[in-house]
């Protein structure tokens, strides 16, 4: 089996338990990956330590990168990493990356990826959509990306806030194409 190179970034939207969840299931999963790069903006830092009351994404082990280095490996496809996972992903990203505008590590990834024909997938969280948001989140689409609201599902009968928000993280590890044990509708 191919072990998968991952760009995960997380940006200032709210959802940081999405983040967290995401970065717990890659470490379980580390035996299908061969690196994972992450890169936070500061607001994400700042959303992160307001809503999960930490700073625990100072506690993973991945490779962490600063929002404006573009000698990280991810900002050429010559690096090949195979996916970026966006989460959460904020309306502002969303409308940078469908413009083609790269002013960040992030975007500029975003870029790569679409570019180079892989997978990126962007978790975005915000609600309602204005038409400028759909209409950004189509262009990423014909763009070769993935959007997956950050919309949980109830089939498991979640119990937690992070058993529901799990329900779209199990979702977004199926869209990377990592294997995995999670609920399944209809499945025993």
């Amino acid at each position: 089996m191919n072990k998968r190179k991952l760009i995960v970034a997380i940006t200032g939207a709210s959802g940081s338990v999405y983040a967290k969840l995401l970065l717990d299931s890659l470490l379980r999963l580390a035996d299908q990956i061969e690196k994972v790069g992450v890169v936070m903006s500061d607001n994400a830092k700042e959303v992160w330590r307001f809503e999960l009351g930490n700073q625990d994404y100072n506690h993973y082990p991945f490779t962490f990168y600063p929002k404006m280095d573009f000698n990280a490996p991810f900002a050429s496809g010559s690096a090949k990493y195979d996916t970026m996972i966006i989460i959460p992903c904020s309306m502002g990203t969303l409308g940078r990356i469908a413009q083609g505008i790269s002013n960040d590590l992030i975007s500029r990834a975003a870029d790569v990826i679409l570019k180079e024909r892989r997978k990126l997938i962007a978790v975005v969280r915000d609600t309602p959509f204005s038409l400028i948001h759909i209409n950004n989140m189509k262009t990423l689409t014909e763009a070769g990306g993935i959007i997956c609201p950050a919309s949980p599902s109830f089939y498991s009968i979640p119990k937690t806030i992070e058993e529901l928000a799990q329900t779209v993280v199990s979702r977004v590890i199926d869209l990377a194409g990592l294997e995995q044990d999670s609920y399944r509708w209809n499945e025993e």
